[in-house]
Formats: structure tokens, sequence, C-alpha cells
């Protein structure tokens, strides 16, 4: 009883705070939670991950709490980018009071963003982690329990989500120049991540299927079903069928690091290929419809080609614009209520539906037989 009496009164105090810091104008106050996951670093100092800018040098955020409870972790990046000990917190409920942040970020394994929503959701405080959402479906069902019951937003980031080729594919799909979507083809993968020479706390939780869900499939995996589900416009697959393989057993004793998933839904199909094996870094989309094609090439070039055409056209997406074109500034839109989260590649609903894509897709690969959705709940 003391310690529901202590988290409700931890509750109103975090709301009052965040009431009075939450003027017009005035920066987003942001926590971290977690320093193991290597996309910190893009995030710190900004890059394809946060197109607007690093968060250490951004007027409309401020990060006010990190939680890590690895100290020479937190000392290795304090050092790297000049952060003072004050920002440091052993929990998230030693964090909230007393930083108030409005919302936080989450660099943690995938197999703590259960956990970590759970205690914020019970602090009011939202939420947006790196993708995936989840390492099983029954853990994205309790955070979409947890942040009913909390009433926070929960968003995932991906950084497909704020390429202007994707985008320009998208429009051209719904403003109907391809035509009815038939198929799809999207491509996500690199050397993998101990030859691209990731971080020993990274590498740790990426190469461990406790901790990841998967290998490949899940860390490249989620692209695809993400970006077809948006596609899609929120409709899921009728079935599931994936192939894994351990191409690099000797570095990835473990787990895959090459994953292909059929995607069968009533009027189309997709082809989801990831993998730890390519010679270099690649994300591409490819959008087949009855009158034309769209291929995403990299973030910006998106080659297109219509049914009454000779030769394709190679294309530059159009430049995105706030709030659409950084998570940071897509976060603050949804927390304004400026925008809503609808079927976009950030929202919750749309990375419910990629967990349960992920998790029948890894017992496809088991199995070797596809798996009809829904899953059981």
């Amino acid at each position: 009883m003391k310690h529901i009496l202590v988290l409700m009164l931890t509750f109103l105090a975090v709301h009052v705070q965040a009431a009075a810091d939450d003027a017009p104008g005035s920066p987003m106050k942001l926590g971290i939670v977690g320093l193991v996951h290597g996309h910190v670093d893009g995030f710190l100092k900004g890059g394809s991950l946060t197109p607007a800018g690093g968060i250490l040098n951004r007027a409309d955020v401020q990060v006010v709490g990190i939680v890590e409870p690895n100290q020479k972790l937190f000392d290795s990046y304090a050092q790297r980018y000049h952060l003072p000990a004050s920002l440091h917190f052993r929990s998230i409920q030693e964090m909230v009071p007393q930083a108030h942040p409005r919302a936080v970020l989450v660099f943690t394994a995938p197999s703590e963003h259960r956990r970590v929503i759970e205690e914020c959701a019970a602090l009011g405080v939202h939420v947006m982690v790196e993708k995936p959402l989840a390492i099983s479906y029954p853990d994205a069902l309790a955070i979409q329990d947890a942040a009913q019951r909390g009433k926070i937003h929960v968003l995932v980031n991906l950084e497909t989500s704020w390429y202007a080729s994707n985008t320009e594919a998208f429009h051209l799909l719904k403003q109907g120049t391809l035509g009815p979507i038939v198929k799809a083809v999207i491509r996500d993968g690199h050397a993998g991540p101990k030859l691209i020479g990731v971080g020993p706390e990274f590498l740790s939780f990426l190469i461990d299927p406790k901790q990841n869900g998967a290998g490949a499939l899940f860390d490249f995996g989620c692209y695809g079903p993400n970006l077809m589900t948006w596609l899609m416009d929120g409709e899921t697959p009728l079935s599931v069928s994936a192939v894994t393989k351990q191409l690099q057993p000797n570095l990835y004793p473990e787990v895959d690091d090459e994953a292909d998933i059929i995607l069968n839904y009533k009027n189309a199909i997709a082809i989801v290929q990831a993998s730890w094996n390519w010679p270099f870094s690649l994300k591409q989309m490819d959008v087949y419809g009855r009158a034309g094609y769209a291929k995403a090439i990299d973030s910006e070039r998106i080659e297109v080609r219509k049914a009454d055409e000779s030769e394709a056209q190679m294309l530059k997406g159009e430049n995105l614009t706030a709030p659409y074109d950084d998570p940071l500034h897509y976060m603050a839109a949804i927390l304004n209520g400026e925008i809503q989260e609808g079927n976009s590649p950030s929202s919750l609903k749309t990375n419910m539906a990629v967990s349960e894509i992920l998790d029948a897709a890894r017992q496809s690969a088991q199995t070797g037989k596809a798996v009809s959705l829904p899953l059981a709940k």
C-alpha cells in the first residue's frame, strides 16, 4: 500500500512539474535510458537518425538526465560528449522526480523495452525506443497495455522513417501514380555488427537471442514489415514465412545472420531481405504497382517507371519538412497534439503489427512452415 501511495504521489508531482515546464517555445525535456545501444551516438552527435541535428546542440530539446547503471559506460560517454556528472542517474524512478523529463529516449537492449516502458508509463512519461519495439509479440501486447493504462505515447524510431525516397514512394502509391500495390521488395543489411566494429556493449546484445530476439532477422528484418505496414495502411498479412541462415557461425554462434521473410497479403506480397553478410550497408525499397514501380535507391534517390513509359526516371525525393523530417520533431508534434500517430512508421499501432510479424517469422524459420496471422494473444 505504501509503495502504491509513493508511486501515485510521484506521478502527480511529475505531471505538475511537467505542466510548469511545457510553456510554449520551451525546449522539450528529454531523459535517456541506457547507453548500450550504439544508436545513442547518432542522437548525441547527429546524423541519419536525427536529421535535424544532435540533441546536445539543439534549441528544441534539452537532455535533463541519463539512466545508465554502468558507471564506466556513462563516464566514457561523459568524457566523449562533455556531459556533467549531474546528468547521471541509476534508475528511472530516481531520474523522473528529480529531472522531470517529458519523454525518454531508450537505448537499451530490446529485451529491456517492456520493463522500461512499464516503469515510464507508471510515472506518466512518454517513450521513444529504438527499433524493434519488442523481442516478442506478448511483450508488445504488454507494452501496449502499459501505454494505455499510463496514458502515454510509445513511439519507435527507425532510420528509414526519415528517408525522403521512402516518403516519395509512399506518396506516389497513395496518389495512384503506381496503381494498386501488388508487390514490394525491401532490403536492409550490412557486413555484420562484428565486422563493422560496433561497440562491445552493442555487440553483446545483438548476438544474444534472449536480448535481441534473433540476429539479422530482428535487427534488420524489422524495417521491411514496418515500411510495408505503412504502405498497406495498417493491413496485416494473412501469413508469414521465413528462412534464416548462419553463414558466419564462428562470428554469430547463437543467432542468424541472414534472413528472408515473405509477407502474404490478400492482394499483395512483400519480400523482406535482412543480412549481416553484405559487402556494404544497404537500405532499399522497391514498390511495384499495376501501373508502375518506384525504387528507393538510398535515402534520397528514387527510380520511377510508369507502364506507358519506355525508360525509368531517376528522381530525388522532396526534402522532408517538420514534423515529418526528424524523430524529435515528430515526437514533439505528437505530444503537443499537433498531429496524430495514425499509421505512421513510428506509431505504436504500426510497430505492434511489426512485432507480430517478426514473432511469426521467427516461428516460421524454426518450424519450416508458414505461420498464419493473427497470432494467439
